[in-house]
């Protein structure tokens, strides 16, 4: 019996998913577990993988389309079975869809300085663009032999032409291949969010920024221990410093309830637990994803946690949810293994607040009886919402921070 291949819906929020990356081709065989294709949502990217073992007997979304969730957009099933009623269903929306892109081709207006050339192109090599795409570069007169698109592995989608048409942007290949000065593309999926949340962050909050060190050396010693417990199997999480420096944020949140918090224009919600945000680099871009309930875990099972959700991220299947600026009371963002000494993070509204966690630097200290020598300190970088958070409260939740981190102990 032939399985639809459904769209999911990642959350309560998310209405379409566009389609980034096939990794099947319709006739392949798949297994049940096997990743299909790679989406996006408009707060992260995923892998979808095949629900039943079988032929991929059709495929009715491509590469570039935004799909509706809960939508078909692939049948598999047995070679031969009828896959009429599949078709069937997918028809009426695929005929929607056909009309409002042509809808939308009509209601285009062609940008003057936006054409390249007003014939259709002529190559010898195959160029990957989307039958959207096309339909919109030929009604335009755009000439889209020499563009660079910003789908998968190259191929030129719509957003890429209506970016021409609407702007008058050239976006040309590499400059290497075309003698070109320079290269444009239209931003992805991702970092247009990226970029419109981190504008509104600076552009709707009295932000500020302190900056102070702690003495890590309590820290790394902790460290060199769990390593040696972990290679002698006394221990199998392998809790590392940002574990820690998350820990002590934790504690000090304990202290200092009021930026653990949201302001919310007209009141600020201060939550007696602390959810947790941290930023995670990942191929497809930063996420932020939310340990819940930290405040009530051990240092081995907030690493734990901090390791699940991280691995989740790159894995392209955390929930959506979890990657909501809500869904944190507080956020810490460590740029410390690219040896940043200090920056200025920004806040993950409506927060009150975000820590930067920066690389150890080696500094000259007293270490008592007139003998100097140096010490490792770590550096650490608070933005708060001044609107929810006055600056001497705000100090002294950084120093209590930095008392956590140099009064550490493991054990």
């Amino acid at each position: 019996m032939a399985t639809a291949v459904i769209m999911p819906k990642q959350g309560q929020s998310v209405e379409t998913c566009i389609i980034t990356k096939w990794f099947m081709n319709k006739g392949d065989r798949v297994a049940a577990g096997d990743i299909l294709l790679s989406y996006e949502t408009d707060k992260a990217a995923f892998d979808l993988e095949s629900p039943a073992e079988g032929i991929i007997l059709d495929i009715f979304s491509g590469e570039g389309a935004e799909v509706p969730v809960l939508s078909n957009i692939a049948v598999i099933g047995n070679l031969g079975e009828d896959i009429s009623s599949f078709v069937n269903d997918k028809a009426e929306a695929l005929q929607q869809v056909k009309e409002a892109d042509e809808g939308d081709t009509q209601a285009a207006p062609a940008h003057a300085d936006a054409v390249v050339a007003p014939v259709v192109p002529v190559t010898d090599q195959k160029i990957r663009i989307s039958p959207r795409a096309r339909r919109l570069a030929l009604t335009n007169n755009i000439d889209f032999s020499r563009l660079g698109g910003s789908g998968p592995n190259g191929r030129i989608v719509a957003a890429d032409i209506e970016a021409i048409i609407s702007g008058g942007v050239v976006i040309l290949e590499a400059a290497s291949e075309t003698g070109e000065e320079f290269t444009e593309k239209p931003l992805s999926n991702i970092r247009k969010i990226i970029a419109r949340t981190m504008f509104a962050s600076l552009q709707n909050s009295a932000q500020l920024t302190h900056h102070m060190s702690a003495d890590v050396r309590l820290l790394l010693e902790a460290r060199q221990k769990i390593k040696k417990e972990k290679a002698e199997s006394r221990v199998t999480q392998d809790i590392t410093l940002n574990d820690m420096i998350c820990w002590c944020v934790i504690r000090a949140l304990g202290k200092f309830p009021e930026v653990n918090s949201h302001f919310l224009d007209d009141r600020i919600r201060t939550f007696s637990r602390v959810h947790l945000g941290f930023a995670v680099d990942t191929p497809r871009g930063l996420m932020v994803p939310v340990v819940k309930n930290a405040s009530d875990m051990n240092l081995e099972r907030l690493s734990a946690a901090l390791k699940a959700a991280a691995d989740e991220c790159r894995k392209g299947s955390m929930d959506p949810e979890l990657l909501q600026s809500t869904a944190a009371s507080f956020t810490v963002s460590n740029l410390g293994n690219y040896g940043v000494e200090i920056f200025t993070p920004v806040i993950n509204l409506p927060q009150s607040g975000i820590l930067g966690v920066c690389s150890i630097m080696h500094r000259p200290a007293d270490l008592g009886n007139n003998v100097f020598g140096f010490v490792p300190y770590i550096g650490l970088s608070l933005t708060y919402d001044h609107r929810a958070v006055d600056g001497g409260p705000a100090t002294l939740f950084l120093r209590e921070i930095k008392e956590q981190i140099e009064n550490f102990r493991y054990g």
